[in-house]
């Protein structure tokens, strides 16, 4: 195991139907040193959250060249290593933006709010390809689209797309009502991995098999095809420590709402819940190494989980 425990970038999103005077936020989480920063403060930034895309805040994030990649619900963000925004970029077909990564200088996009995933070039800087996500006669299927024209999918969200993750071997999406993990080849075709229970996040080959957050039994899992596996509770608090419990009429805020997931090594992971909470876990020796709580109001839910790639 290593020595020294990793320090990651972490959004939050606050949830709920009281969503008074926060915006959620940026951290940099340095968990060997237990320490928290907060690059700046998105209460007093320029960025406007689209109350009606969700939850507010800023969401999944990823690295190219040294800069730093946050997506909120229809904006991509490229920040400078000091969190000073460098450019942004919008696409009619980017809604409700969840999860993303970068692959060979191309950023994915989730976009619940049309059943797609979008590409955005970075040499290019435009949206570049789109996929939308389909079912027939109980088959996925799907057709690319370009995001640069009037010709692609109506808004609809029947499986709320929530995580895209892409190496050499193609693209891999889920969401909350696919209930499994699927694969894009180079042609485009649509396959199923593995079935996923329902509200899933995070889903993403890891090992031998696959790594999620299993949200709704509050727990994070690995399930490996050699018949390995590891379950993970998800912190909680002692209920009185809890704020803002009683503001939300939603019935949609709770703590242990399990979201944000980060691969360390082929050993340790970190997974993210709520009230904004990041845990280590040892996917080896099946423990978890510890938790780290950035703040007790019950709204503020991690979403967006990286490793911090740079050296200080």
């Amino acid at each position: 195991m290593t020595n020294q425990l990793p320090k990651f970038v972490v959004t939050t999103v606050v949830r709920g139907s009281d969503r008074t005077g926060s915006q959620g936020g940026v951290f940099v989480l340095d968990f060997e040193k237990q320490e928290i920063e907060q690059p700046f403060d998105l209460n007093v930034s320029d960025i406007e959250f689209d109350e009606m895309s969700g939850d507010r805040g800023l969401r999944g994030i990823a690295f190219s060249d040294g800069d730093i990649l946050i997506a909120s619900s229809d904006v991509l963000f490229r920040y400078d290593r000091s969190f000073k925004i460098k450019t942004f970029s919008k696409n009619h077909y980017l809604d409700n933006c969840h999860e993303i990564c970068v692959y060979e200088k191309t950023v994915f996009l989730t976009s619940p709010g049309f059943d797609s995933l979008l590409a955005f070039d970075l040499d290019k800087k435009e949206y570049v390809w789109g996929f939308h996500l389909t079912r027939q006669y109980n088959q996925w299927a799907g057709h690319t689209f370009d995001p640069g024209t009037d010709k692609g999918p109506l808004p609809v969200n029947d499986y709320h797309i929530n995580m895209v993750y892409v190496d050499d071997t193609g693209i891999y999406l889920s969401g909350l009502r696919t209930q499994a993990l699927l694969h894009i080849n180079n042609k485009m075709e649509v396959s199923k991995i593995c079935s996923l229970p329902s509200g899933a996040h995070n889903a993403r080959p890891y090992r031998k098999g696959i790594l999620f957050n299993d949200t709704e039994s509050d727990c994070v899992r690995y399930v490996g095809r050699d018949g390995e596996d590891a379950a993970f509770k998800i912190a909680t608090f002692n209920e009185k420590d809890i704020q803002f419990l009683q503001a939300d009429k939603s019935n949609v805020v709770r703590q242990g709402f399990g979201r944000g997931l980060c691969v360390v090594g082929d050993r340790l992971v970190a997974g993210g819940s709520s009230p904004a909470t990041v845990s280590l876990y040892d996917v080896e020796s099946k423990q978890k190494i510890g938790s780290v709580n950035l703040t007790m109001d019950v709204r503020a839910a991690i979403h967006g989980l990286e490793l911090w790639p740079f050296v200080d």
